[in-house]
């Protein structure tokens, strides 16, 4: 779908873009325009072409997320005399190509100019030139040094998010209670709140689907690396070979074939699931206790924000407890983009204070200027908590050799399709062969 906007000429009619962090979704590559993605001739002389994710939406439900993101366009509209138009598309099953696959497509070909892309994608497109640096744009100065830290590649700074995307567990407080069960920290307690569930009936405690399961893994993976002083030398380490990515990897994956071994996670159906839409009926109903899923997904009813239990969000097991998990997305502009210097100019208006300020007070998020600051709903207190305290750790990171958000969920899926534990080290053992070239 393609939606052109103005503030002067809305009037009412519906924007299709949404900010949810970590949706893949699908839709058709190369420099075919995909089916139902609607193209009208260019009215205006400035206009800036932004490729998103578009979000499936509950009948009658407050898109909050994409409503914030609305008003921060509208700002860069007006500011600049310039036009936003969405190009929006989604996956409809499992079978479809990815979010992920389509942006690659696009931005090498230079379609759009401004895209909202994953982990995996900026890594990807920044290593290879597709990227503008947008180190000098003035937002730049008031970023959270985590920002700047996951999102510049070979010297550049090749994308800014709306907001932090943290990602931890939903579990349904209520049911925690009715079998005297404490939240867990670690990855045994975890083990023995499933054990528990299945024993009084609940037959998959975990629900799950073919994006996030990579969560529980970073977690433990990376736990130490983050949080003991010594992050660095670690990672200046595994770069260099004489660390093996496969052996920080390897606790996190024996966890999940656990988990799958005793039939807490249905691996066959986290193989073919799209996130939210297949677990969430189930969490909602109170039938399934633990599920994972980002902080957006605690504000929005179409999601997770509205339940007729408690529901907390808590960090993942880990040696050093509930840790949260945050991957990178972020917005980015097409280096050879044909309205490249208009892209830039909105989105450092777009990530201005001003802007991130009403974004995160109406998102409800963690905002990626060091000077915004939100409260969080009474569900998300946990896992901000651990937050502030600066315990959590990265589910992507650009000074690493080896890609990580995008690769890991790849492998977990050969895990989820039957691979041994040994079969998904090889692969990250031959990842980093190849990075060491």
């Amino acid at each position: 779908m393609m939606k052109r906007t103005k503030s002067g000429l809305r009037k009412g009619a519906a924007i299709c873009l949404a900010v949810l962090a970590i949706f893949s979704l699908a839709a058709c590559g190369g420099q075919e325009i995909p089916e139902g993605l609607m193209v009208r001739q260019e009215e205006q002389e400035r206009t800036v072409n932004l490729f998103s994710p578009m979000e499936k939406i509950v009948p009658n439900a407050e898109n909050v997320a994409r409503t914030a993101s609305d008003r921060t366009v509208m700002m860069a509209e007006e500011q600049l005399d310039v036009t936003m138009v969405y190009r929006t598309y989604t996956a409809e099953d499992y079978q479809d190509k990815t979010y992920d696959e389509v942006t690659l497509d696009r931005a090498r070909s230079n379609m759009d100019d401004l895209y909202l892309l994953n982990p995996d994608t900026i890594l990807a497109l920044g290593a290879e030139g597709k990227l503008m640096d947008l180190s000098d744009l003035d937002s730049v100065e008031n970023l959270r040094e985590i920002i700047l830290t996951a999102n510049t590649v070979d010297g550049k700074l090749v994308a800014i998010p709306q907001e932090v995307v943290a990602y931890g567990l939903f579990v349904n407080k209520d049911l925690f209670d009715q079998y005297g069960l404490r939240l867990p920290e670690t990855p045994e307690e975890f083990l023995e709140c499933c054990r528990v569930f299945q024993e009084n009936g609940i037959k998959t405690p975990v629900g799950a689907n073919r994006w996030w399961l990579e969560t529980f893994v970073f977690a433990q993976a990376y736990a130490d690396l983050y949080n003991g002083g010594n992050t660095e030398a670690e990672i200046a380490a595994l770069n260099s070979g004489e660390a093996k990515y496969s052996d920080y990897m390897r606790p996190g994956f024996e966890f999940l074939k656990t988990l799958i071994d005793r039939g807490y996670v249905d691996a066959e159906k986290a193989a073919v699931s799209e996130a939210i839409e297949a677990e969430g009926p189930d969490f909602l109903a109170g039938k399934t206790p633990i599920v994972m899923a980002y902080w957006g997904a605690a504000n929005t009813e179409i999601a997770y924000g509205k339940t007729d239990f408690e529901m907390q969000v808590i960090g993942f097991p880990s040696s050093r407890g509930q840790m949260p998990v945050m991957p990178m997305t972020g917005f980015a502009v097409g280096a050879e983009a044909e309205h490249r210097e208009d892209a830039a100019r909105a989105l450092d208006i777009m990530t201005s204070d001003e802007a991130l300020r009403v974004y995160s007070e109406i998102n409800r998020v963690i905002s990626p200027s060091k000077n915004v600051k939100v409260d969080c709903v009474p569900a998300l207190k946990p896992l901000n908590d651990r937050i502030e305290e600066g315990v959590y750790v990265l589910g992507s990171n650009a000074g690493m050799n080896v890609e990580q958000w995008g690769n890991t969920c790849l492998i977990v899926r050969d895990l989820l399709d039957g691979a041994t534990v040994d079969e998904c080290m090889a692969s990250f053992d031959a990842l980093q062969a190849a990075a060491l070239g």
